[in-house]
């Protein structure tokens, strides 16, 4: 045997430095490390905001109905097949937690489920489209490593999420158990779909695409739930959100539920990792079709070519709103039953503004929501500007005849304009099934009015966007932070007695309380003129300022 031959066999039965790590999975604490540093901002915002929403809620109940013949009042109103589809079953409404868990089971496990597909997809298929996997790759990482990293994260936001939510609900005195149970219910159904994300991240070839999945699975959750809930009971049963409410916090707890969201991700987990191998790196299962050879003359323009961008988001953020929409309306008309006509429920209704017509009250409360949520579709899509330039595909675009103001200003545009969609389809679709339910025909344009006069706010958290993208480009997140402030202020700051300086420093409490009382001009004006002066900071950022 020659001494070539004998290297060859020692090469042969020595595990090779490239390959070790793939098959051990090498490498994912570091990963994990940098994700949550990257996270540092977003991923507190969305613990802190759901579970402020379960125990806000808690907290309201507790003043709202102080004694079991209250609740007993807002049981006898939560039998109709509307309202079970909106809230999900009631099976003990004698309790705070009981209250509790059926208004917000189903609501935070959907935002639970949100935040687990967007951080999934956000560290695994958005990372190898950037193609920052590959350089990854390239060292002693382990290719199981990126997506080991990236649902941990979703692990570990859920976990967090379950513990503060059971730790804040027991210092608020409801049951240690019941309060764990609701939780895990939480974090249980996050897990569920940011295993969905991970197998989704493994078929598609784009994040988008990924996402737009998987966020497609949970609206068919939902729907499963609300169809189940209304009629059909055993559609809950196909649901994750559905198990998240048949977990029965705070009203007998049943704890074997929890097999099956496990079971489920489990399951998932396995199917990810074996169709990881199959595909190539940077590659989906399902690969990305090919556009035409020659570019619709539709897409000849940079305003075009934002529209071709955002228009797929859009059409889902319109369902959304459409639905969200005829739900509320369905509803609506039943408030003044549900909060009955105790002393506590007029004092929190006074408290918001809303004097004694109970209705009007909440369907400004839901109009000031549908604003904030607006405005995370506008943030969201100025934001993509800064994407498409960070990924350095504005750069070839700004290579030709393109000046930077129109292109950045393309995705500003189309960021208002939709915004301002999504809040006319809300109002349309609010009120038209909202005049159907009481008879009333004026109550159309009464809501299409309220929520419309939510624009004006909405379009200044999306031009402080474009001037954080215009101006400090390094600080985009803050837009963020932003908007979480918002949406804590408008949601609980009334309640908990803040100071109004502290109020006014949201543009959503100069919009008014629509339909309570009627939007006045001037505020609305000044709001459209502080718009106007962050587009020009962003205009006069991005001019000054190098690309990329």
């Amino acid at each position: 045997m020659t001494e070539l031959d004998t290297a060859r066999r020692e090469q042969e039965a020595t595990p090779d430095a490239g390959t070790q790590p793939e098959r051990a999975g090498t490498g994912w604490a570091p990963l994990l490390r940098l994700a949550l540093r990257r996270d540092r901002i977003m991923l507190p915002a969305w613990i802190y905001g759901i579970v402020l929403t379960v125990v806000s809620t808690a907290s309201s109940y507790q003043r709202l109905y102080p004694t079991e013949a209250d609740r007993a009042k807002v049981a006898a109103s939560a039998s109709t097949g509307a309202l079970r589809a909106i809230t999900g079953p009631a099976f003990d409404l004698t309790t705070v937690g009981g209250l509790t868990a059926w208004r917000v089971a189903g609501l935070a496990s959907v935002l639970a489920g949100l935040m687990s597909l967007l951080l999934v997809v956000r560290h695994t298929r958005a990372e190898e489209e950037a193609g920052r996997t590959e350089l990854v790759g390239a060292a002693a990482v382990g290719r199981y490593a990126v997506p080991v990293a990236g649902f941990l994260v979703a692990v570990l936001a859920n976990v967090s999420i379950a513990l503060l939510t059971a730790a804040a609900l027991a210092a608020l005195g409801l049951p240690v158990a019941g309060s764990l149970a609701l939780g895990l219910a939480i974090g249980a159904a996050g897990l569920v779909f940011g295993a969905i994300a991970l197998v989704t991240a493994q078929v598609a070839s784009v994040a988008r695409a990924a996402s737009g999945t998987a966020g497609a699975l949970l609206g068919l959750a939902y729907l499963l739930r609300a169809v189940g809930d209304s009629g059909a009971s055993w559609l809950s049963w196909l649901s994750p959100i559905g198990w998240s409410q048949q977990v029965r916090a705070f009203s007998g707890e049943r704890w074997w539920v929890f097999l099956l969201p496990v079971l489920l991700t489990a399951g998932l987990l396995v199917a990810a990792a074996l169709l990881l191998p199959l595909r190539d790196a940077g590659a989906g299962l399902r690969p990305q079709r090919p556009g035409p050879p020659v570019a619709d003359r539709r897409l000849a323009g940079p305003v075009a070519l934002a529209w071709r961008l955002h228009r797929g988001a859009l059409l889902g953020w319109t369902a959304g709103y459409l639905i969200v929409g005829g739900a509320v309306g369905a509803v609506a008309s039943d408030v003044g039953d549900l909060l009955g006509d105790g002393a506590q429920a007029k004092q929190l209704i006074d408290k918001l503004g809303g004097g004694a017509d109970v209705v009007s009250t909440y369907l400004s409360l839901i109009v000031g929501l549908l604003g904030l949520v607006a405005a995370a579709y506008a943030v969201q899509a100025v934001l993509r500007a800064r994407t498409e330039e960070t990924e350095q595909r504005a750069e070839p675009v700004l290579a030709g005849a393109v000046r930077r103001l129109r292109w950045g200003g393309g995705h500003v545009l189309v960021a208002a304009l939709g915004s301002a969609w999504l809040l006319l389809v809300a109002g349309a679709a609010l009120g038209l099934v909202h005049a159907w339910r009481t008879g009333d025909a004026g109550q159309i344009g009464r809501l299409i009015g309220a929520t419309m006069a939510q624009v004006p706010a909405v379009w200044v958290l999306g031009t402080l966007a474009a001037a954080l993208v215009g101006a400090v480009p390094r600080l985009v997140a803050a837009a963020w932070a932003v908007l979480a402030v918002c949406l804590l202020l408008g949601q609980v700051g009334q309640l908990l007695s803040l100071p109004d300086w502290v109020l006014d420093a949201s543009p959503f409490q100069h919009a008014g309380d629509a339909p309570v009382h009627t939007p006045q001009a001037v505020p609305l004006l000044v709001l459209l003129a502080v718009a106007a002066a962050l587009a020009a900071v962003g205009a006069v950022g991005l001019r000054r300022r190098d690309i990329g």
